[in-house]
């Protein structure tokens, strides 16, 4: 094992997304800008700029990411299918400040009929996040 190989983080949630991205670096850099992301670890970047491994803190749950590596079977697909749903108690801060750091808008926050105020985007590497403030504010 090389010692530019970090130590393994804790890893927090009961299910841990573990997204690939095309530019996972960026994507750690945005992360950090859109949700508070807190870096945990990350492998270091190949020649490429690539990463094989960084886990973040999100949210209070750990979301781990990736590059493509198609040299390695690993080619590039959209993400599809799914969103990452985080729950918060300021969702009209929280979804600008995703926004103002270069996510699109698709369902800014709003009064839902179930009660709770909601809102959808998708970030820069094509992930479709939720942002979800309960009637309480959880």
């Amino acid at each position: 094992m090389s010692n530019d190989t970090p130590a393994m983080a804790e890893v927090k949630g009961g299910a841990v997304a573990y997204l690939n991205v095309d530019g996972a670096v960026k994507a750690v850099d945005f992360y950090k800008r859109a949700f508070g992301a807190e870096l945990a670890s990350m492998m270091p970047p190949d020649k490429k700029g690539r990463t094989m491994h960084a886990h973040l803190y999100i949210n209070g749950s750990s979301v781990m990411l990736s590059d493509f590596y198609p040299e390695h079977g690993h080619a590039k697909v959209d993400p599809q299918g799914f969103l990452i749903m985080l729950p918060t108690q300021n969702i009209d801060a929280d979804y600008q400040r995703a926004v103002d750091a270069g996510a699109t808008a698709k369902m800014p926050p709003a009064d839902m009929f179930w009660g709770d105020r909601y809102g959808e985007l998708v970030d820069p590497f094509g992930v479709h996040w939720a942002f979800n403030q309960g009637k309480s504010g959880k």
